[in-house]
């Protein structure tokens, strides 16, 4: 496969995830992803803005939400986002820490 073709086939896998958090499974709450996989809609949105910053175009991080959302981070959590019981706060904690916190030094 040249590399073209894998960019592109990657890219397609990278929208359908998106349309699969994003449209198919709205239901499924980030902090249960974070806990889960120890990734979640933001971190994709993160890892967004720093694909576009490795090529020079400035994003800030609102921006690169809106760019994942399809809308503005907040009206997507008024939306869909449901408030988190303490003990997933709590393993969000842990989550957070190991895998992006990790990130952020």
């Amino acid at each position: 496969m040249d590399d073209q073709t894998r960019i592109e086939i990657e890219a397609a896998a990278f929208r359908r995830l998106r349309q699969h958090l994003m449209e198919d499974r709205k239901d499924v709450q980030n902090i249960d992803l974070m806990n889960l996989a120890g990734f979640c809609r933001n971190c994709l949105a993160r890892w967004y803005q720093e694909a576009a910053a490795e090529r020079g175009i400035e994003m800030s991080k609102d921006a690169a939400r809106e760019v994942y959302y399809g809308m503005p981070y907040d009206q997507w959590k008024s939306e869909n986002q449901a408030e988190a019981s303490a003990e997933k706060q709590a393993a969000f904690k842990v989550a957070f820490a190991e895998n992006v916190g990790k990130d952020q030094g």
